[in-house]
């Protein structure tokens, strides 16, 4: 990558195009300084018939933009050039496969090819490290409301926020570009995303950062995904609603929000106990807004509650740190997503009038 002229549009795939991949792929399209295409699953008939109808608090009124392509390509076939990047966005389903290694493994080129996951949840680029050792990997902390409905038509109300900074792993172990043992490593890693930084800010209207400390802002992050995002789907209630009830917040997402700061500085990244209040609030309260795990839910979904719930209670249960309410909605996240797994066919629940099927529904 560093070879290539600086005049020289970087090619970029962005694989996922809702409402945060959508606009993401606008961007960097928009600054000039990369040539996109945007892998569409869903609504791909929708979008290549009109193109996308996109509102946008950043960047006005767009109508029929369709850079889109309905597959993964494959590199390997020789008939396309490699890609500089590859943008991650779709939801990270954990424990459904594929997994986001697998998926995007054909449109790889290893040592040249940077991955950028503009995803949320814990420890998410430990899979693509392993996957791909010879690629930097790229973690993209995204801050924007931006939601897709009906398919092909984006509405994007909330500013655009970025931070990307580079992940780095060691033979033995992962890090956050902290404590890398090749300096060859993470001197890649550490261009590739300043480069992606400086594609991404050349779009007007939006605010792209490098980060480099990644750690803080996935943990930060998690603050309200952990606790918002997981509560509002397990009791169907918007963000409004919870701060009228005043008890939803006082028994479940104030604790859950102090049980992080706990195991985040447990885990070496501590956290300001003022962002509680400061997230609490964050939501328009006129919005009575819907977080993207309660929309999963309402619309049959899978809901991608193993990295953001359960990779900081796995974190908890290695260091020692009590996270009793974060069990819980752990235990009833998984329940639901089981549900929706029986619902799709993935899991095969027996009759009660099967031979040898014991009360309770067990062999």
């Amino acid at each position: 990558m560093g070879s290539m002229p600086q005049a020289t549009k970087r090619r970029v795939l962005v694989i996922g195009s809702g409402g945060v991949g959508t606009m993401a792929a606008y961007a960097l399209e928009k600054g000039g300084k990369a040539t996109v295409t945007a892998v569409l699953r869903s609504n791909y008939d929708a979008v290549q018939r009109s193109g996308f109808t996109i509102s946008s608090l950043d960047h006005g009124e767009i109508q029929g933009w369709r850079p889109i392509r309905n597959s993964i390509p494959d590199v390997s076939q020789g008939r396309l050039k490699p890609y500089d990047f590859v943008v991650v966005t779709t939801k990270n389903i954990a424990d459904v496969p594929p997994g986001v290694a697998d998926m995007i493994a054909p449109a790889i080129t290893p040592g040249h090819t940077a991955i950028t996951l503009l995803q949320n949840g814990l420890n998410i680029e430990r899979p693509i490290v392993a996957a791909f050792p010879s690629s930097p990997v790229l973690s993209g902390i995204s801050f924007i409301g931006a939601t897709e409905g009906p398919l092909g038509t984006i509405k994007h109300d909330n500013h655009d926020e970025l931070s990307v900074g580079a992940f780095l792993s060691s033979s033995s172990s992962y890090s956050y570009c902290n404590g890398g043992t090749d300096k060859t490593d993470v001197a890649k890693a550490e261009a590739a995303a300043r480069l992606f930084v400086d594609m991404y800010s050349s779009c007007p209207g939006v605010d792209c950062a490098y980060e480099p400390d990644v750690a803080f802002s996935r943990w930060r992050k998690l603050l309200y995904n952990a606790s918002f995002n997981s509560v509002a789907a397990i009791l169907r209630m918007d963000t409004s609603r919870m701060r009228i009830s005043e008890h939803v917040i006082d028994n479940l997402i104030r604790p859950i929000m102090l049980e992080i700061i706990k195991v985040a500085g447990a885990a070496g990244t501590p956290l300001p106990s003022e962002l509680v209040d400061k997230f609490i609030v964050i939501d328009n309260f006129e919005a009575f807004f819907k977080p993207s795990m309660f929309q999963d839910i309402e619309s049959g979904g899978f809901i991608e509650f193993e990295n953001i719930v359960g990779e900081p209670l796995r974190e908890a249960e290695r260091l020692g740190v009590e996270t009793p309410t974060l069990r819980v909605v752990y235990g009833l996240l998984k329940g639901l997503q089981w549900q929706t797994m029986e619902k799709k066919g993935l899991v095969k629940v027996p009759v009660a009038s099967e031979p040898g099927l014991k009360y309770g529904g067990s062999k």
